[in-house]
């Protein structure tokens, strides 16, 4: 049986559309923003904080490393309110993504540290500064401009995962995809488009990170 293709729909689904990908870019601006914050949280209290805050860390690394993304929506937004704890869709999403995220940076964040020579903070601190100045100041910096193009990576696949998060019904790219093609029956068509969409958006926020990292850390960013 023949296939006749059908892309009348898609101009009364382009506001739809639009609105999903708004929320996808929504989703992984806070994301971005917050799992990157607590990741440099996390890498430098894994190395310069005590003993108890070390393992504290490490143990989430590895719980959300070694569990699968949707696991961990689903404990936030349905298990979470047995116990009193709830959440909005919305809300629920950007925690499980910020979580996830932080986890996975905090490894790539702490391997730039590491890679630091260690004689720069000893420098440092000779010269009279404080350890809080050393770190944001000297050792974050380059540490940052070593691993940006893995931090870039992990931003793109944390953008594309996100369309798990229809499963909870976030009105997202995915979530409004599927509202469509249950309207229109135009399934092939409307999972290309949006696959368009999606390669898109990855090329053009590939492209901004590239381009902001170049002027935020200067040469060598790519």
């Amino acid at each position: 049986m023949g296939y006749s293709l059908d892309f009348g729909w898609l101009a009364d689904a382009t506001g739809a559309i639009t609105r999903g990908a708004a929320t996808t870019v929504l989703l992984i601006a806070v994301t971005t923003l917050a799992g990157t914050f607590l990741s440099i949280l996390g890498a430098a209290g894994r190395r310069n904080g005590p003993l108890l805050l070390k393992r504290a860390i490490g143990v989430y690394v590895e719980i959300i490393r070694n569990t699968p993304f949707l696991v961990q929506l689903f404990f936030i937004f349905f298990g979470l309110p047995s116990i009193g704890i709830r959440f909005d869709p919305l809300l629920a999403a950007m925690l499980a993504m910020t979580l996830n995220m932080a986890a996975y940076t905090t490894e790539i964040v702490g391997a730039g540290l590491d890679a630091v020579p260690r004689g720069q903070t000893e420098a440092a601190l000779a010269l009279g500064l404080r350890p809080r100045q050393v770190f944001v100041k000297i050792v974050l910096p380059q540490a940052l401009k070593v691993i940006y193009p893995a931090l870039t990576s992990q931003i793109i696949i944390m953008m594309l995962e996100s369309a798990v998060v229809s499963q909870i019904a976030v009105r997202e790219l995915t979530y409004e995809a599927d509202m469509l093609q249950a309207r229109t029956f135009r399934a092939f068509e409307t999972y290309f488009v949006v696959t368009i969409v999606y390669l898109v958006l990855s090329m053009g926020l590939r492209r901004l990170l590239v381009s902001g990292g170049r002027r935020a850390l200067g040469a060598g960013v790519s």
